[in-house]
């Protein structure tokens, strides 16, 4: 039998909330060309000379406010995760980060010292949809990490899991017990990526946001298409919940910039929900599998300032798949 390791890559934390650290994370995150698709000079006057000076603090107080005594709470809840992987699955499971540590380097590094003779390295990104600024650059940064390296050992890496069975079957179980108590409206928020993103990722340059109806209508570009994966999970997990079309809607939240972003825009729909009558609201964010500062700050504490002002009653955030078990289990069958 081959001889495997598992690696779940995740986006990353700053080393913690000082404003020191949350400078250094932002510009290696934002000068990464599938982040910010700009030539290198633009982009690090913009990231070095605006963003991450002014950001950077503002970003520190909003990751102070989720801290918990462990850490961040991504890099705890991964590291939990992959706890409960190796146990699911028998075997070594470790982590990396596509931003900040552990880097793909250190977790290869640590697989070889406690491994030794592995034969196949499977990468699990915990991306479930497919986007050049999530999954494909951290599956590029890993890639390039062991192309480099010159490791003996192979690498596997598993595709992305919007539509596959288990991840809808986890996903719906995290959202149902909410369902339970009144709600008016779920909203699917989902992160937010430059429609030029969508346009860049299409191999057929004539299909995504030019047919019709692009994400309903079949094409090969769909494997690299984010607006229709987000759809699909959505459906399918509308299916499984068994809830009609006016009960959800999708929105996209984290934008950054001026440029014309997929829409419609999560803060915008918070604000306009009330309005139509959306009082009790439920928010499930299934772009992200592990809660960090665009679940708990983004939309738990700044969503429902922003909804409770604008007339609403009642904001749930329903909490990402975390630790689930029914999770845990889809993870173990996809790899």
């Amino acid at each position: 039998m081959t001889k495997k390791a598992l690696l779940l890559a995740n986006l990353g934390s700053p080393n913690s909330f000082k404003v020191g650290d949350v400078r250094k994370y932002l510009r290696e995150f934002l000068m990464d060309e599938r982040v910010i698709d700009l030539p290198f000079l633009p982009r690090w006057l913009l990231v070095n000379g605006i963003i991450a000076p002014f950001r950077a603090p503002r970003s520190a107080k909003k990751y102070q406010s989720i801290w918990t005594e462990e850490g961040s709470p991504l890099i705890v809840l991964t590291q939990k995760l992959v706890e409960k992987v190796a146990h699911a699955t028998k075997l070594p499971a470790y982590m990396c980060m596509r931003y900040g540590s552990p880097s793909p380097r250190e977790a290869f590094e640590k697989i070889v010292a406690e491994t030794p003779n592995v034969e196949e390295v499977v990468l699990f990104p915990l991306y479930p949809h497919y986007a050049m600024s999530s999954y494909e650059t951290a599956v590029e940064h890993v890639k390039e990490t062991w192309q480099k390296g010159n490791y003996n050992f192979r690498l596997k890496i598993v595709d992305p899991f919007y539509n596959h069975p288990l991840y809808i079957k986890a996903l719906s179980g995290t959202i149902h017990p909410f369902l339970k108590d009144q709600f008016d409206h779920l909203l699917f928020s989902y992160h937010g990526i430059p429609e030029r993103h969508i346009l860049k990722s299409d191999p057929t340059g004539h299909h995504c946001l030019k047919v019709q109806d692009c994400c309903q209508t079949s094409s090969e570009a769909h494997q690299f298409c984010y607006r229709h994966q987000v759809f699909e999970t959505t459906r399918l997990v509308a299916k499984e919940l068994n809830l009609s079309d006016n009960q959800y809607s999708i929105s996209f939240q984290s934008r950054l910039g001026n440029d014309q972003w997929l829409g419609p825009a999560t803060a915008d729909m918070l604000s306009l929900l009330p309005s139509k009558g959306v009082k009790n609201l439920l928010v499930v964010t299934p772009a992200f599998v592990s809660d960090c500062l665009e679940t708990l700050e983004e939309i738990r504490q700044e969503g429902r300032e922003t909804f409770i002002a604008a007339g609403g009653e009642t904001f749930r955030h329903i909490p990402c798949l975390n630790l689930n078990d029914d999770w845990v289990r889809a993870i173990a069958k996809m790899i």
